[in-house]
């Protein structure tokens, strides 16, 4: 197909037009959102796939067909999507403009930007009522600190998930693969919870979103790393904290791009954390950094961001150019 010769020039075009245009409400207050769209599929799914009344065994079934059936409707819209741009030019525009729809550089940074802003206008309840927004744990529960490190624990969780996994999965697989990207994530995002209810029927969803963020967690742990340096922050620091405490996470892949945050930042991130109704325990990233993190750090977080979205789209235009 010819389109697959082209998908680093299309895939540099989409990082630009949402870096622009991002995700306006406007539109998306008259249009359904794909990822809208993906949710209600699997909400679908759930209910006639999850009833209390099945077995355990049988829950866990539909959820595996849940996540085969996610990857295989959404790779088929993707590859027709791509054979349109075969059939006529026009159809470029289509492939671009749905790979932009499914990045997030502009969504995520004003989000976390959101933050800052509630906190240097509003105080700490702006903060908290900015940051419930984006995280799952009590606000109530945060001061200024713990509001700003939750925003950075997002801004870098998010980077890896929302922007350079599809971005990867686009170079690697073209829309097909972006699109399923997304539908496992936000299957991981509804079901993959460790709950009576989700425990059995999001396990296949849940590890297989582990296994697809597992590259771009760690490249964008590196991505963080190499712009460090130039933009006031720590390389040295951000290695330390990846090679130490990384793999101390919860999760699989959060802490690559949240131990290089933490390191380069000169802060301590995750630890312990309270959630509505429970507590984890968990080990800091960059455990001797400063938890006093400010609306000044969550500034330079998305610095880091910005600087690193750069850098990637700059690989991506190498590899357009002489790939």
């Amino acid at each position: 197909m010819l389109l697959y010769q082209n998908a680093l020039a299309l895939l540099f075009t989409a990082i630009i037009l949402d870096a622009i245009i991002g995700d306006p409400k406007w539109l998306w207050a008259r249009l359904t959102h794909p990822v809208v769209v993906i949710g209600r599929l699997i909400t679908v799914l759930e209910r006639s796939l999850n009833r209390q009344s099945f077995s355990a065994r049988r829950r866990k079934a539909g959820g595996v067909a849940t996540a085969m059936l996610l990857v295989g409707l959404s790779s088929a819209v993707g590859a027709a999507v791509h054979g349109l741009a075969d059939l006529h030019p026009a159809g470029y525009a289509l492939v671009v403009l749905f790979a932009a729809i499914l990045i997030a550089q502009k969504s995520l940074y004003e989000h976390v930007a959101a933050v800052r802003d509630g906190l240097l206008r509003e105080g700490l309840e702006g903060g908290r009522r900015a940051v419930a927004m984006i995280v799952g744990r009590d606000p109530k529960q945060l001061d200024e600190a713990g509001v700003s490190r939750a925003a950075i624990e997002s801004c870098a969780e998010n980077f890896s998930d929302g922007v350079v996994a599809p971005i990867f999965w686009f170079a690697v697989a073209g829309l097909p693969g972006l699109i399923a990207y997304k539908a496992i994530n936000t299957a991981d995002s509804m079901i993959g919870h460790k709950t009576d209810t989700y425990r059995e029927f999001g396990w296949a969803s849940a590890r297989l979103d582990d296994l697809i963020n597992l590259p771009a967690s760690r490249l964008s742990g590196l991505l963080i790393v190499a712009v460090a340096p130039l933009l006031g922050g720590s390389a040295g620091g951000a290695l330390h904290a990846v090679r130490n405490d990384a793999s101390k996470h919860r999760s699989p892949n959060a802490g690559w791009p949240e131990a290089a945050m933490a390191g380069a930042l000169g802060l301590a991130l995750a630890g312990p954390r309270i959630y509505p109704g429970y507590t984890v325990n968990d080990p800091y990233m960059n455990r001797s950094g400063r938890k006093a993190a400010t609306a000044r750090d969550i500034t330079r977080a998305l610095q880091m961001m910005l600087g690193a979205c750069v850098l990637l789209a700059l690989l991506v235009l190498l590899g357009a150019v002489f790939l």
